[in-house]
């Protein structure tokens, strides 16, 4: 293994793993749930609080301002009188103060503008405060005043509003709440929430794991099996499981494996066929030229005969490559532009051009193409396509055989035939005469000068332009080869040569 494979197939660091990706997206996606999980609720229920707690404070201020704006002034003895007949309700701390701000009433004082205490011989001069609070400020200029926030625990909740006597301001009513209890409620739903929390992350990063390292085996198996078929092994295949993409791209990978293996076999078998057929006119070459070397009594007459031999050789191993390269170009190359072709001018000029081999061999050609077949092709293509068959049927004949050629219509196809009455194809080389290099008589093959390779550049020929081929037996003697192409039908802007 050379470098270049053995860098391809380094092993991947886990954070840069396909693997590591998609459990790290998976928490990260849950990661984002679960901040909103332990936000949302929190600050909903939070803001629910305080909207409870704003509608229930000003309600219980307006209940106490209305009960002591009968007063026409605000004394400390009127305002004590009438906020001990009203209930606290649970509030910490209850304020009424005067419009100077001075303080007249404050709950959480018990002798707040009452009798003295027995022990007490003289009464004490009561002590006198003002509230500067901003809230009791605010409520003296005549606006209703509520602040919440919630820290340590606990929902610290205050409320003024002024007390109106016929439009004017009085006074203004002071209530504070401490509630520890709503805030144990919070705190409660945000433990709960973080325990739920904990609970799922540690769910989604078994899962994640499990998950991704599921989807990336299948993934890895593709790898694994990518990096099989690159050595060579074409017969590898994978099992798909499932419905999904990963089972659809198994399934590419086999049949993308099966073209391969089928590519890699026809490959080995050419090259083989090829160094078969080019090894014997090398061998004979090479053979003629030592018995001329070797022989220095050699006489003249013998070593002509000789070096035609040679020639003869030489010139076969220039068609072996003129096919070879042939078929090359029509593996690599794309189809070359298109148009219509009369198919009876180019049946007449392949049988011009192959009457004198036919006058040598002493075989009789007839044609008749019928005028008016169109194809879609190029006029060389279908040329090289007529030429081989022609000159097929031609080789493969008796003296004084026999070679049929036409063209006719049939239906929507335009079909080219060729037959002869020469020695014929075995039923059961039928399917084989196509195959590169491949004979049904050797020994005629080669003294006629054939490659093995005519009908292949048929065959291939006639697929780049959506035709077909097909060989089969004549009776009473010789073969017929037929070729098919789809009818030329004409667009109303395309103009026929």
């Amino acid at each position: 293994m050379d470098g270049t494979e053995k860098r391809g197939r380094k092993k991947v660091p886990l954070f840069a793993s396909l693997q590591m990706k998609y459990a790290m997206s998976y928490l990260v996606i849950f990661a984002v749930v679960l901040v909103l999980m332990n936000t949302y609720p929190v600050m909903a229920s939070q803001e629910l609080l305080f909207t409870s707690k704003r509608d229930s404070l000003k309600s219980q201020a307006a209940v106490m301002a209305s009960a002591l704006m009968e007063l026409e002034s605000l004394s400390a003895d009127q305002v004590v009188r009438v906020m001990n007949m009203l209930d606290n309700m649970g509030l910490t701390r209850i304020l009424v103060t005067d419009p100077a701000g001075l303080i007249l009433y404050d709950s959480t004082r018990d002798d707040w503008g009452g009798t003295p205490p027995p022990e007490q011989e003289e009464p004490e001069e009561p002590e006198y405060r003002y509230a500067l609070y901003q809230e009791i400020v605010t409520a003296l200029r005549g606006n209703d005043v509520f602040y919440s926030r919630y820290s340590d625990k606990v929902f610290t909740s205050t409320a003024a509003c002024p007390i109106v006597y016929r439009g004017m301001v009085i006074g203004a009513i002071y209530i504070l709440e401490v509630d520890e209890a709503q805030g144990a409620l919070l705190l409660s739903l945000q433990q709960n929430l973080r325990n739920i929390s904990l609970v799922i992350a540690a769910v989604t990063v078994v899962m994640s794991t499990l998950f991704s390292k599921i989807l990336t085996a299948r993934i890895a198996a593709l790898l694994s099996a990518i990096r099989i078929v690159g050595e060579g092994e074409y017969g590898h295949r994978l099992q798909p499981a499932g419905k999904d993409e990963l089972a659809q791209l198994a399934e590419e990978f086999n049949q993308l494996t099966d073209r391969l293996q089928t590519t890699e076999e026809v490959r080995r078998r050419f090259v083989s066929d090829a160094s078969h057929e080019l090894k014997t006119p090398l061998a004979s070459i090479q053979l003629l030229s030592d018995s001329i070397l070797q022989n220095q009594q050699m006489d003249q007459e013998t070593v002509r005969d000789f070096v035609n031999d040679i020639g003869e050789e030489a010139r076969r191993l220039t068609r072996i490559t003129e096919h070879l390269l042939a078929l090359t170009r029509l593996d690599s190359l794309p189809v070359e532009k298109t148009g219509p072709v009369d198919v009876a001018g180019v049946v007449e000029r392949a049988v011009n051009m192959l009457l004198p081999v036919a006058d040598t061999a002493g075989v009789t050609i007839q044609s008749a193409p019928r005028p008016g077949c169109l194809i879609r092709c190029t006029t060389d293509d279908l040329y090289q396509i007529c030429f081989n068959l022609i000159e097929n049927a031609i080789k493969y004949n008796f003296a004084g055989g026999y070679v049929y050629v036409s063209a006719y219509k049939d239906g929507d196809q335009i079909l080219i035939e060729v037959a002869d009455t020469g020695i014929g194809i075995p039923e059961e080389d039928l399917p084989k005469v196509f195959n590169r290099f491949y004979r049904v008589d050797k020994a005629r093959s080669r003294a006629a000068g054939g490659t093995g390779l005519g009908l292949s550049i048929v065959r291939d020929t006639v697929r780049r332009h959506d035709g077909w081929v097909t060989a089969r037996r004549r009776n009473p003697e010789g073969s017929i080869f037929t070729v098919g192409f789809p009818q030329y039908v004409p667009d109303p802007e395309e103009e026929i040569p």
